[in-house]
């Protein structure tokens, strides 16, 4: 719980901090005043302080913040989310540094600076870890076995793929690692999925938009990699190492059952929790009978909810890993291109809710990040700031969204502006805004409410 609370609490800080900063900076760099730099939203806490025309506040509510910046015209529209007016300070503030007496590139540019900055955080942050990490992928594209009961209607071919089916293309694309190959089937910007395969075999061609991120997941998590039967890897206290498995086995049967592939082992493994299977090894030229009892492990399907018990021994098959490397130029393109990739998958997943192709159900809120913010934490530094990158992202695609409040909104109000040579009335946009809230106000009020069901229902 305590990492939970540390993770979400970095990673929501760090996501808000950078998005204002983005504002702030744009505002200062255009001359306007900013009397208030607030890490939430209402009443501040007392962790506040002054630091020459602004004050910098963290406020009680914590989901989100605001770059107040001087303005007679709205200073008390947005007063009650902003932890109240501002009142005499604003005489301080000389017209020249006033937002409405900006022009208009000006305030259009600092409107979007927070979309700006998140998009930047970003791609920095995943052109460092290409940098620093690289990526390892497996060199394999064979498949082993596709699990029937995962697949979609729409997929119910690909049951048919007999073992070793070698994927070499995907929608048109050369694919050479799992990784690609995964990667190719969730593509969003796809109409449909065609798989074709070496050796003759007729491609798959099914029809699973690529808004249909539930059905294309489901297609991915049905197939299993053609690994061997070699082990690569024992985990310390597991059943595998109880048994006296080692590194460089090659598992010729399990429960009497011949094994070719590791698919064959894992399925044995995962049908057997608490019963005692016998593993038949090669190891330096003898061959070895290894009685073990795989540990039973509590799983909840992702699509079906349903819980079962399954089976696990602790081992790794050996892989045909590629470690991939960047140098800087490299890695500001890949940083680009995952950034990017990121992008169309959140605008095709909005497009695929306004268009009901995708359920609003699968909507996340506070509470699911909170969550995933603790589990990802776990597998280290890195795999948590490649999380914030991804949220980073979504903050700056949600932050367009045409809402009064939003970004999207009042950069709607300025190119209105400038269609009309005029702004709209104070009245007219105090009245949107109050709108946008209460939609925003919903929009909050549903993702809570999808979080606590997904709680509920585990």
């Amino acid at each position: 719980m305590l990492v939970t609370l540390a993770a979400f609490a970095f990673v929501l800080g760090v996501l808000i901090f950078v998005h204002e900063f983005g504002h702030f900076l744009a505002a200062k760099a255009v001359g306007i005043g900013v009397p208030r730099f607030s890490i939430g939203f209402g009443s501040p806490t007392p962790l506040r302080f002054r630091r020459g025309e602004t004050e910098y506040v963290v406020a009680w509510f914590p989901l989100g913040g605001y770059v107040k910046m001087a303005s007679r015209e709205e200073q008390d529209a947005m007063s009650s989310l902003e932890g109240g007016s501002l009142g005499e300070e604003y005489p301080d503030f000389p017209p020249d540094k006033l937002f409405e007496n900006k022009p208009l590139w000006a305030r259009i540019l600092v409107i979007s600076a927070g979309v700006a900055m998140n998009v930047l955080f970003a791609w920095g942050t995943y052109a460092a870890l290409a940098a620093i990490y690289g990526r390892t992928e497996d060199r394999i594209t064979s498949i082993a076995h596709v699990d029937s009961a995962m697949l979609p209607a729409q997929a119910e071919a690909l049951a048919a793929l007999p073992r070793g089916a070698r994927v070499v293309m995907v929608n048109g694309d050369s694919v050479h690692t799992w990784e690609q190959l995964i990667r190719a089937i969730g593509d969003p910007g796809s109409s449909r999925l065609r798989l074709d395969f070496a050796g003759g075999l007729d491609a798959a061609i099914l029809p699973i938009p690529g808004t249909d991120s539930r059905a294309r997941a489901q297609v991915a998590a049905a197939l299993y990699p053609l690994w061997g039967t070699e082990v690569a890897r024992v985990s310390a206290g597991g059943a595998a190492a109880a048994a006296g498995i080692q590194v460089g086995d090659r598992v010729l049967a399990i429960g009497g059952d011949t094994v070719t592939a590791f698919y064959d082992l894992k399925r044995v493994v995962v049908a057997s929790a608490g019963d005692t299977v016998t593993l038949r090894v090669l190891r330096d030229g003898a061959v070895l009978d290894l009685p073990m009892v795989p540990e039973e492990r509590s799983v909840r399907e992702p699509y079906t909810g349903e819980v079962r018990t399954e089976g696990v021994v602790g081992i790794d098959p050996v892989q045909d890993l590629v470690q991939i490397r960047y140098g800087p130029v490299d890695a500001v393109l890949e940083g680009a291109s995952v950034t990017w990739a990121n992008v169309e998958l959140i605008a095709f997943t909005l497009k695929g809710i306004v268009s009901r192709e995708v359920s609003p159900r699968e909507i996340g809120g506070p509470i699911m990040i909170g969550q995933m913010s603790g589990e990802i934490a776990r597998f280290g530094f890195a795999a948590l700031l490649e999380f914030m990158a991804l949220l980073s992202v979504n903050l700056a695609v949600l932050n367009l969204l045409p809402i009064p409040v939003l970004d999207g909104g009042h950069l709607i109000f300025l190119l209105l502006e400038g269609a009309r040579g005029k702004p709209l009335s104070l009245t007219a946009r105090m009245r949107l805004t109050q709108a946008g809230l209460v939609v925003l106000v919903g929009i909050v009020i549903f993702v809570f409410t999808n979080d606590i069901l997904r709680l509920i229902t585990g």
